[in-house]
């Protein structure tokens, strides 16, 4: 009998090691897509959960010839349960953004479609949704409690401010939304906490002020480029030590 319990207790295991690694590459598929073609400006997006799969989301849609909607969020929470929260939103969004006339429309019908089933699961999303109009360089935007992209130019760094509670929170919920044009040059990103979060073996975090002077001196790169001195940047601050919190970020430059 306990040879049978060992052994049932192997393919269990194995089992269960083969399905997570399944979940991470089907979480990983859903957030490696490349941006659509633009004929003005570029983005690029990344995400990597600090456990094998995470509740970090991305993603951006052509809305029409002109404008394409970008999202990114976080759910409350870590591993299996913020990744299955994650594809709900991910089925939201791309359902919301289809209909839905701007990103405080998106974000407010997305709350409506799932306030219900997040406050049932003890749980709740912070999202900033946006969107970019590759002809007259307006970025239209609305937050849903996520902390604010950064809007960098020549003279500096800047938040993306708008009013939102975050999806799940409250039902029957308005969100703010902002404009601004987008210079030649100019640049937003998006980001989850898990990057000015991220910790050194001292335990001292990478901070919103690392990140400022760190794009300061990139921001002359492409989007794709200054994501990855990013990562690089926080490869060598963290130096291997595992972290508490997924890291994910867009970045769109004009």
């Amino acid at each position: 009998m306990a040879f049978a319990g060992n052994l049932m207790n192997h393919f269990t295991t194995s089992q269960l090691n083969k399905e997570m690694d399944d979940a991470r590459r089907i979480q990983m598929s859903l957030l490696s897509g490349e941006p659509p073609e633009l004929f003005r400006g570029s983005l690029s997006g990344m995400s990597l959960p600090a456990r094998l799969i995470g509740g970090d989301y991305f993603d951006y849609l052509m809305i029409d010839e002109e404008r394409i909607r970008i999202v990114v969020g976080d759910v409350m929470g870590k591993g299996i349960p913020a990744a299955m929260l994650m594809t709900m939103l991910r089925g939201s969004f791309r359902t919301t953004a289809s209909y839905a006339g701007g990103p405080g429309e998106t974000l407010r019908k997305m709350n409506e479609a799932l306030c219900d089933d997040l406050k049932a699961l003890r749980s709740f999303a912070t999202l900033f949704c946006a969107d970019w109009n590759v002809r007259t360089n307006e970025l239209s935007f609305a937050n849903a409690g996520h902390n604010p992209p950064l809007y960098i130019t020549e003279n500096g760094i800047s938040n993306l401010k708008a009013k939102g509670v975050m999806v799940g929170a409250l039902p029957h919920q308005s969100y703010e939304q902002g404009s601004l044009t987008l210079a030649c040059g100019e640049g937003v990103l998006f980001y989850t906490d898990g990057i000015t979060e991220a910790e050194n073996q001292a335990g001292e975090q990478f901070s919103k002020e690392r990140l400022h002077s760190l794009l300061h001196d990139i921001k002359a790169f492409s989007s794709r480029e200054i994501v990855s001195k990013i990562l690089y940047s926080l490869a060598q601050f963290t130096n291997n030590k595992p972290q508490n919190d997924d890291i994910t970020m867009i970045m769109l430059k004009n």
